[in-house]
């Protein structure tokens, strides 16, 4: 089997891939993770797994490199990570009693190949109240997470439905990172 490297310090993602038991090393690009004007979140998302995994291919060219990125799109903007309490309760209030976008992108690169997809999943968000907001914000599980919020985790209370992937709105689509694997021949 070749040579994988997961291009993502994200513990959730490291996580989802090694339920494959596939065996994989971490390396984690440093890259500007800024927005262009106007970019949706699918464009985005995707964007940015295949900046992450040219930098990697560029350190390891013999790999098989897997690079990933999760964001939330709603009415056409980004809802990315809280960078506060404030921002937090700004993203809630956006989806509290609505669905929502989750866009992942996932590129396979290898030094011959590079392919990506970007995977939907649609998650509908209860009505949250401030006293919802501020238990949730005390957790400390919304810091670091694209829309404020962990599916995995304590958030699951709060989210009635999905359509779509579960593994996606963890950070990590399985089903469609191994279908990228096996067309650049890193899986049997």
């Amino acid at each position: 089997m070749a040579h994988l490297i997961l291009a993502s310090s994200s513990p959730r993602r490291r996580e989802l891939l090694a339920q494959l038991g596939l065996a994989f090393d971490i390396c984690s690009p440093d890259i500007d993770e800024t927005a262009l004007p106007g970019e949706s979140a699918a464009v985005y998302v995707e964007r940015l797994a295949r900046v992450k995994a040219k930098a990697v291919q560029l350190q390891y060219p013999d790999a098989v490199v897997i690079a990933a990125d999760t964001s939330l799109g709603l009415d056409g903007h980004i809802l990315g990570k809280p960078e506060s309490k404030q921002h937090a309760f700004e993203i809630w209030e956006k989806i509290s009693g609505r669905t929502h976008d989750v866009f992942s992108g996932v590129c396979v690169r290898t030094k011959e190949q590079i392919c990506s997809i970007v995977v939907r999943t649609q998650v509908e968000f209860q009505i949250l109240s401030l006293s919802d907001m501020e238990s949730y914000w005390a957790t400390g599980e919304p810091v670091g997470k694209a829309g404020a919020y962990a599916i995995q985790g304590i958030a699951a209370r709060y989210i009635p439905c999905i359509a779509g992937s579960y593994s996606n709105v963890v950070g990590l689509p399985l089903y469609e990172t191994v279908q990228l694997l096996q067309t650049v021949k890193a899986l049997n």
